[in-house]
């Protein structure tokens, strides 16, 4: 006996060994950096597929962790979309899901944003005993009924620690980069405003050379409403950049309005800074970058050196950015213990372009549509990667249709967090990424645009199609366009939309691109699937407790405050977020520190 357990004792000490060169910690719970780009297009990554704009550190995660080839995104437009993420659940669980043509938020200082009552994966580690933190953009809200409630702001909403974009960075952000926000709005009031003056200068002139007897109450009238015609315009739209365009650390206006060539750098320095204070115990860190959105970033070291101009620029600075805060986790010796995510809130802007530095949207691969153009693959099909090295094995590839909703129970999961919860739209990604499991919990998936149900996809079992059936589709302008080019994001209803019966019907699995529509003569499983995807309708509309049903395919509940409605969204002074004196608004934050980052 003595003998035998002597000749297994070296046996003993290599599996111990084995078992710290993979990761092994014991009952420590893991760390979290999760990174989130903003608007990047599913085929803008070399390990999706693209082969002309350099990204080796997004590449080296997916070679070392796990790849996702259908991470779905709840939405095709920011504010839905990340709520969905944050929470777990359709956005429309939340009321953050529009009803018209307002589909994001637009002002600082509008009411609207994530209900102080909605939980998020934050919230649920901080309870946990985890040290949480936002750094980069919020863009879901921060006051509700007077400037300083910060009802919607991330200390709210678990997060321990906030540095960033409480709003998103906007065209408006940089002077002669025009306007993203209600464009039409504005030049109907400046039209107005003209107008105006000029029938008052007129009027005028015609009182003075004696033509015409003109009253003094008319020119009076004729003035003020000039005056607040102007003021109208001028004093919400006019001051966008000062209103929109802030840096906030927690609950301070520390920049006003910020200087946007430098937040790529301060950024980094704060998700660093953030890793390394934080190194000795349980932390999340939601690192949301500002790229890559529009306006695009000009920073010198990367300013022309790639091949697809400004945007393959900034695309290389996000892979840089990567980089840095990969090498950072791996320094502390913490890269065992820390799951390593990227993604992306939803996909590219395929209409947005400037004549003279080309296109300034993303690429979505083979994947129909882009960002704001409903249930189409490519504004919701997103880049997932997951790296943990001792954990998840390295070049992994998922094929399964998953969700950013699939976040939140995972952390939940991994934090140890048993405690009951509110119904849930996600599953844990865990036994997938690990390989215990082949199929995905997602037999079925809903998306939405706005409040509208506008297709559903069914992975029926034993199988390997997945169908998606779309129940409307926008309308692209001019006929025949990829997009909505007339507005630059499509709409969810009334004429913007053509409204399919039957369904339009494809197979993912064998036309991912969505070009090959499918017949009763084509497909036998066709009248199955309608049916299947109607009773899986009709399931998911019982789970909303109390609901007013638009048409065949629309869900509002009613038990939850729209937050996407005009008197949500449009400005209201009295919630501006402010440094100084309202309405002197104005401050800059001291950037000296954040040199060690300069590239």
């Amino acid at each position: 006996m003595r003998s035998a357990m002597l000749a297994t004792f070296p046996l003993f000490l290599l599996l111990a060994a084995g078992n710290d060169v993979t990761g092994d910690t014991g009952d420590k719970n893991p760390n979290f950096v999760i990174i989130m780009v903003d608007d990047l297009g599913i085929g803008d990554i070399g390990c999706y597929g693209n082969d002309t704009i350099r990204t080796p550190n997004i590449d080296r995660l997916a070679s070392e962790g796990v790849k996702l080839t259908q991470y779905i995104a709840a939405a095709p437009l920011c504010t839905p979309s990340r709520t969905a993420f944050m929470t777990g659940r359709y956005p429309l669980r939340s009321g953050m899901a529009s009803t018209g043509r307002v589909q994001v938020l637009l002002f600082l200082g509008g009411s609207g944003g994530l209900p102080p009552n909605e939980t998020t994966f934050a919230k649920r580690l901080q309870q946990q005993g985890y040290t949480t933190g936002l750094i980069g953009k919020w863009h879901l809200g921060v006051n509700c009924e007077s400037r300083g409630d910060h009802c919607h702001h991330p200390n709210h909403h678990g997060f321990s620690y906030f540095y960033g974009l409480p709003f998103t960075l906007f065209n408006d952000c940089v002077p002669g980069e025009g306007s993203d926000v209600l464009n039409d709005l504005q030049l109907t009031l400046q039209h107005l405003t003209l107008l105006l003056g000029i029938g008052l200068f007129t009027l005028v002139c015609v009182r003075l050379c004696g033509i015409l007897e003109v009253s003094l109450w008319l020119l009076l009238l004729l003035l003020i409403l000039g005056i607040v015609a102007a003021a109208v315009w001028y004093v919400p739209f006019g001051l966008l950049r000062t209103w929109n365009c802030i840096i906030m650390r927690n609950q301070d206006v520390i920049e006003q309005p910020m200087t946007v060539e430098t937040v790529p750098q301060r950024l980094l320095a704060e998700a660093q800074d953030f890793i390394k204070r934080n190194a000795d115990r349980p932390f999340l860190l939601f690192f949301s970058l500002a790229h890559i959105h529009t306006p695009l970033f000009t920073t010198p070291a990367f300013a022309g050196k790639s091949r697809h101009g400004r945007y393959g620029d900034n695309l290389e600075e996000v892979d840089w950015i990567v980089g840095k805060i990969t090498e950072t986790v791996d320094s502390l010796g913490l890269a065992n213990n820390t799951l390593l995510h990227f993604t992306s809130d939803h996909g590219g802007h395929l209409e947005d372009a400037h004549s003279l530095f080309g296109q300034k949207g993303g690429w979505n691969s083979i994947y129909k549509g882009g960002k704001a153009m409903a249930g189409w693959e490519g504004g919701i099909r997103v880049p997932g990667i997951f790296r943990w090295p001792g954990r998840l094995a390295a070049g992994r590839v998922v094929d399964e249709p998953t969700s950013l909703m699939d976040l939140y129970p995972t952390l939940k999961y991994l934090a140890k967090d048993t405690q009951p919860d509110r119904h849930l739209d996600g599953y844990n990604l865990m036994p997938l990424l690990e390989g215990k499991a082949a199929r995905s919990e997602h037999e079925f998936m809903f998306h939405y645009c706005g409040i509208n149900l506008n297709a559903v996809r069914w992975h029926p079992p034993n199988s390997n199609s997945i169908f998606k059936v779309h129940f409307f589709t926008p309308n692209f302008f001019p006929p025949g366009a990829g997009g909505c080019y007339d507005t630059g994001v499509c709409m969810c209803h009334g004429e913007h939309v053509t409204h399919h019966n039957p369904p339009l019907l494809y197979d993912l699995f064998h036309d991912p691109s969505e070009s090959r529509q499918l017949t009763p003569e084509t497909e036998l499983r066709y009248t199955e699937v309608l049916e299947q995807t109607a009773r899986a309708v009709e399931r998911h509309k019982s789970t909303f407790q109390s609901r007013n049903v638009r048409g065949d395919m629309d869900v509002q509940s009613s038990t939850v405050q729209n937050q996407m409605s005009w008197e949500k969204i449009l400005w209201r002074p009295w919630l501006q977020p402010c440094c100084g004196t309202f309405p002197f608004c104005g401050c800059k934050e001291e950037t000296d520190l954040y040199e060690k980052t300069s590239i």
